[in-house]
């Protein structure tokens, strides 16, 4: 399959980094004294970024000045380092499950993914078949990501992934490994450019350089991006097909199953139940259903399931937390964004917006918490999502 990007990939939002002071404010010297004291030397005067220039030449068979040219071209975006840096560990501040979910599934993306769910019925059964990935599953993705492509970012891809590929929060507490992933994530965009001859400086995405409706970012777009309407180039950012079929193809690229369930509710027997155990591989699966009972949860209508599961422990802020049982598509989920909220957030709009298209009733989480006594005297409550 031919891996060409469209010309349409450049997109023409508002310029990276502009600050929203009035513009005589911007202007005066103090404010340019200050601005220049604050950014770090130019990429393209940085020892450090040139000794990576050249080694990325040799590694890819580049001009070395092209690859000099791209980086003097990148600026440093001070709010992208911020956005990186993980909260201070004092911080009071407790996830809420609920919280978190309303900030993803609400009226206004139920139904921005029913319109978009309608305008590509035809596509989503397509991906559907082809990779057997549900279509509520890809309409929750790009609802998740971009609100169907309303909102795919305004930075530009170049700025943001040099600034995190040189200038990554040295207070991370993971700063060298992901240094080293962004310098890698800067070098596939870099290929990406040059193979298909357009400017570095174009393409706009998040603050972490992911791009187009779902979200990719450039080794992702390199492995997984798909031309899913066959009209011989991939572009994620005007091509809902395109996108449609990548989600599914990155979905079936990480272990999806077809058939299987996402999640199965949580029964707990307290007189046995061991939480630290069943915790411990946080959201990989790792329990076979029985093993999973032993240590004290049943998953209701999983006895039977073929595959390993993981208890989902999802926080309710000062409440107790709550539970779900995770499968393997659950965890495929996370492969996307490693987090058992964003998992239930993407499985609970798609379903949100396929009850919204039908009239039905939606198949949401809808996680327990663990009982004061064994369900064989108390009934297990279940909390709001």
């Amino acid at each position: 399959m031919k891996r060409l990007l469209s010309p349409l990939f450049l997109l023409t939002l508002a310029t990276a980094g502009a600050t929203h002071l009035p513009a005589q404010a911007q202007n005066t010297p103090a404010a340019a004294t200050k601005r220049a004291a604050q950014a770090p030397t130019p990429y393209g005067q940085r020892a450090d970024a040139q000794q990576w220039a050249q080694e990325v030449a040799e590694r890819n068979g580049l001009d070395l000045s092209w690859v000099q040219t791209q980086l003097a071209q990148a600026r440093f975006l001070a709010q992208v380092p911020r956005l990186m840096t993980p909260p201070p560990k004092t911080s009071t501040t407790a996830r809420d499950w609920a919280d978190y979910r309303r900030r993803f599934i609400d009226p206004i993306r139920i139904k921005a993914g029913v319109r978009f769910w309608d305008s590509h019925a035809d596509t989503l059964a397509r991906a559907e078949a082809q990779f057997g990935v549900p279509a509520a599953m890809i309409v929750g993705i790009i609802g998740v990501e971009t609100i169907y492509g309303q909102n795919m970012g305004n930075l530009r891809v170049l700025d943001s992934l040099a600034t995190l590929a040189f200038d990554f929060p040295t207070a991370h507490p993971r700063a060298a490994e992901r240094q080293r992933y962004f310098r890698g994530e800067l070098e596939q965009f870099l290929l990406m450019m040059h193979q298909a001859g357009t400017a570095s400086t174009g393409p706009r995405g998040s603050y972490a350089g992911a791009m187009g409706l779902g979200q990719f970012m450039p080794s992702s777009w390199a492995k997984w991006a798909v031309d899913f309407d066959g009209d011989g180039r991939i572009d994620l950012f005007n091509s809902q097909a395109d996108a449609i079929g990548s989600v599914a193809n990155y979905f079936k690229a990480h272990g999806w199953v077809t058939g299987q369930p996402v999640w199965y509710p949580a029964l707990f027997n307290t007189d046995t139940l061991d939480l630290p155990a069943l915790l411990a591989p946080d959201i990989l699966p790792s329990f076979t259903p029985a093993q999973m009972a032993s240590l004290g949860v049943l998953p209701e209508d999983g006895m039977q399931h073929n595959g390993l599961l993981a208890l989902i422990e999802l926080k309710n802020g000062d409440a107790p937390p709550s539970y779900i049982v995770g499968t393997q598509n659950f965890y495929t989920i996370t492969r996307y964004n490693w987090s058992s909220y964003y998992a239930t957030a993407v499985h609970d709009l798609g379903q949100e917006v396929a009850a919204a298209r039908s009239g039905g009733v939606p198949a949401i989480a809808l996680p327990v918490m663990v009982p004061l006594t064994s369900p064989s005297s108390e009934p297990r409550t279940t909390s709001a999502p």
